[in-house]
């Protein structure tokens, strides 16, 4: 099927261009989204018509966004999940985990903007893109960790905390305070 695209789609082409996709894409995705129209006579001639007024509204999301992606450069979020000894999560963080965390640091995103290609089933930072527009994406940092305190050391170490990580700070800070007591008692 042919269709005309109203929009940038990324890895089909730019906007304006005549480009053949299958049936089912066409009817369940680009023209109910309005990012493609039938490409007929009729359809060429009304979008030729509308060209400048598209590409005008286009140039304006995409400043939009471009403002945005230099607020957001950079952004670290924190996602608190419950997860086993081994750092398996109970579950997985999704798209719109990621959305509402980012949503609470100040940052307005809906979740079909992020894109996570393999899913987070693990505790650790992940690389997440956000596609504020066609053309203007970027990359935030997802810290996944059981909590507050963990994200925290995460952040510090550069990736996943283990329980054994834990443990060897907690031996650490008893050991430095056990010296510290007998060094006042003797």
């Amino acid at each position: 099927m042919e269709v005309i695209l109203l929009e940038r789609v990324e890895k089909l082409g730019q906007m304006g261009q005549v480009v053949n996709v299958r049936p089912g894409f066409a009817r369940n995705y680009l023209l109910p989204q309005r990012k493609a129209m039938r490409a007929t006579k009729a359809n060429l001639a009304v979008f030729d018509k509308q060209k400048a007024h598209l590409e005008a509204v286009n140039l304006e999301r995409r400043k939009d966004a471009e403002q945005v992606a230099t607020k957001m450069d950079n952004v670290t979020v924190v996602v608190i999940r419950q997860a086993a000894e081994t750092g398996v999560l109970y579950g997985s963080v999704t798209t719109r985990d990621v959305s509402d965390a980012l949503t609470a640091a100040g940052y307005k995103t809906d979740r079909k903007q992020v894109q996570i290609d393999t899913p987070i089933k693990t505790l650790g930072l992940f690389k997440l893109r956000v596609v504020l527009h066609p053309e203007v994406s970027i990359t935030v940092t997802v810290n996944v960790a059981r909590s507050a305190e963990e994200a925290e050391l995460q952040a510090q170490r550069g990736g996943m905390i283990t329980a054994a990580d834990l443990r060897d700070d907690d031996e650490e800070e008893t050991y430095v305070e056990e010296t510290a007591t007998e060094e006042e008692e003797g």
